[in-house]
């Protein structure tokens, strides 16, 4: 038995990761229409992939994030399924086809939590103060609920951000601290450890 082992073909390669291609895609619903029953198999059936998989409930509405993978055959056949089924359950579905990633940017990744009275702009001044030092927001989540004790609503936000190298933490550290305390909000940051 003889096996050949032709040398990297670099320009294959590069063709091959081309025809990988990926769909971002926003459903939302009412609660009792199980549309994720509908949309997983689509996925399937159209032999893309899931990469990344969201889904939550928001008050009698359910929403759904999906990161999708697959040739280009594959994601236009999937889009098509999608509008089918947005039309027969009277959902919403939105997809985006993102553009490849560069070069992932050296950031060292922090987590943000936040506790403070349900005020307007509180999630507004805070996504702000970071926006304006550059820092990029990966992930933001949060809710309000009713403080214990009083009739107060509170609300709790949790950020997963990236800080870029060239800040100093320590003096950012110090300046969200210091933002914090004229906003009267609870505050801790902290490296996301793998």
């Amino acid at each position: 038995m003889f096996i050949k082992f032709h040398p990297f073909n670099a320009k294959l390669a590069k063709k091959l990761l081309r025809n990988n291609m990926q769909l971002a895609i926003t459903a939302l619903g009412h609660y009792q229409t199980n549309f994720i029953a509908e949309i997983l198999p689509s996925v399937r059936d159209c032999k893309c992939n899931i990469l990344e998989i969201r889904s939550s409930r928001l008050a009698q509405s359910t929403a759904a994030y999906l990161l999708i993978s697959g040739n280009w055959n594959q994601i236009a056949k999937l889009e098509t399924t999608l509008d089918i089924i947005q039309r027969r359950l009277d959902i919403k579905i939105h997809s985006l086809r993102p553009e490849q990633k560069d070069k992932p940017k050296e950031c060292v990744p922090y987590s943000l939590e936040t506790i403070s009275l349900d005020r307007d702009n509180v999630t507004e001044s805070i996504t702000t103060f970071l926006l304006d030092r550059e820092i990029e927001i990966e992930e933001i989540a949060g809710s309000c609920y009713q403080a214990p004790y009083i009739q107060t609503s509170v609300l709790s936000t949790k950020f997963v951000i990236l800080i870029p190298p060239q800040l100093h933490l320590l003096s950012l550290r110090e300046e969200f601290l210091d933002f914090c305390d004229r906003l009267n909000i609870d505050a801790i940051l902290e490296p996301i450890k793998r």
